[in-house]
């Protein structure tokens, strides 16, 4: 029996949605539930086949046990050890060598030392940095500013001016902090991308209240729906997630990635609506039962992307987007 479990917190309605889906499929040797996490000795395996994580990110115990899980064969879906060591400064620096349009983007040092740290620990660093420079280089106000490693639109602020700036940037303490371009955008896209195939390309509208936000209808050409598939592939392969979304903000015709590292993206269908669930819940399941069928014992079974992989190789990162399979629905 090849058992598939899903890790998850608060939310209910997507994974309750995704076990009853897998086990309505009635896939012969394939079963789904709820994870249950067990006493955890090192090196022991789990029961299962194949795990979908949606909430390792807020618990360091289960990111601690989905390691030693996959270390025993688990196909944990999205990567442990990548996931741990992702962060969005460096998937836009990734970007700018694959060929993903992005906001011009600065990483500022935390505002206040890290613990245990004194002057002398920062003496590498230049000082004072060319704050003008800087904002030069990004085009001048408005600019965001959000962490370096993070999500939810947590600590995420827009500056018009220098006062606004330095206000919000004292405001940071110890986060390391981006600060990027502003995109005035024509119009905005989410997109899920599972099993690395399975393409969904969301309007959405981030301006409105967070109930309307997938209520929008962007008028687009069928040629940039067809090259945000093309991104959306081209930056999760190189990433090497099982489940994530990216964000696109239009202008002037061109696609820019805003935020693409979301590996336990909201998928409550009260959020997302009834048409986008559906997808997400049936894609979701087919991509687990195709681990579970394609799990191999004593093997590695976890997603590796192709920048991992061509460095191990000793080669820079590939510009060329692989060719994809799945859905392209709006």
């Amino acid at each position: 029996m090849k058992k598939i479990g899903i890790l998850h917190g608060k939310e209910s309605s997507f994974p309750e949605a995704f076990v009853e889906r897998i086990n309505a499929k009635n896939v012969k040797g394939v079963y789904a539930e709820r994870t249950l996490v067990e006493e955890v000795s090192q090196g022991d395996p789990t029961p299962y086949a194949v795990m979908l994580d949606r909430i390792s990110q807020d618990v360091p115990f289960y990111r601690a046990y989905l390691k030693n899980a996959a270390l025993n064969g688990t196909a944990v879906m999205n990567n442990p050890f990548w996931w741990s060591a992702d962060e969005k400064f460096f998937n836009n620096c990734l970007s700018t060598k694959v060929g993903l349009p992005v906001p011009k983007t600065i990483l500022l040092p935390s505002k206040q030392m890290p613990p245990d740290t004194s002057a002398q620990s920062f003496r590498n660093l230049k000082y004072p940095l060319e704050w003008e420079k800087m904002i030069d280089y990004l085009g001048g106000f408005p600019l965001f500013m959000k962490p370096h490693s993070g999500g939810g639109w947590k600590n995420v602020y827009k500056v018009h001016n220098y006062d606004e700036f330095f206000a919000a940037y004292n405001e940071t303490g110890e986060l390391v902090m981006l600060l990027q371009e502003a995109i005035e955008f024509d119009a905005y896209f989410r997109c899920y991308c599972l099993g690395g195939k399975y393409v969904r390309i969301m309007d959405y509208e981030p301006r409105n209240p967070h109930h309307l936000r997938y209520v929008a209808d962007h008028k687009i050409s069928k040629e940039l729906r067809e090259e945000m598939y093309r991104l959306v592939l081209m930056i999760n392969h190189a990433l090497g997630y099982d489940f994530n979304t990216v964000e696109f903000a239009i202008r002037d015709g061109i696609p820019y990635a805003i935020d693409f590292c979301n590996p336990a993206p909201d998928a409550d269908v009260n959020s997302v609506g009834e048409e986008n669930f559906e997808w997400v819940v049936e894609n979701a399941a087919n991509m687990a039962i195709e681990k579970a069928l394609a799990h191999k014992e004593g093997h590695n079974n976890l997603t590796w992307g192709s920048f991992v992989r061509d460095a191990a190789g000793g080669l820079m990162p590939s510009v060329a987007a692989p060719a994809g399979k799945g859905s392209k629905k709006k």
